[in-house]
């Protein structure tokens, strides 16, 4: 039975395609633990706070490490708002970015 349920932005669905394939299983195996057990008792090596409201998702893959950065918005739902290949140490300050102005623009 899930209790949570994760959805993607219109954006994030088309970022989310364009990864590989091994990546995206990895997307869909945390989202499901998202939906099962609910974001506060899912953590690393999964999930980890970013800052503000923002989560980001950790797939690692063959052909490198994407993040998906997602929030938790009204109801019990988790909302996906950008997914990206990760080249850096750190999360990139305009991944952040992107993330936050398609949470404002979120109905």
């Amino acid at each position: 039975m899930h209790t949570w349920t994760v959805t993607l932005h219109p954006l994030a669905e088309s970022e989310l395609m364009a990864l590989p394939a091994d990546m995206q299983a990895r997307f869909l195996r945390i989202a499901e633990l998202l939906e099962d057990y609910g974001p506060q008792r899912v953590g690393l090596p999964h999930v980890r706070p970013l800052e503000s409201k923002l989560w980001e998702m950790r797939m690692k893959g063959r052909d490198g490490i994407a993040r998906a950065v997602y929030a938790a918005i009204q109801g019990r739902r988790l909302l996906v708002l950008h997914v990206f290949v990760k080249k850096t140490q750190t999360t990139p300050r305009e991944a952040i970015e992107t993330a936050l102005l398609r949470l404002k623009d979120t109905p």
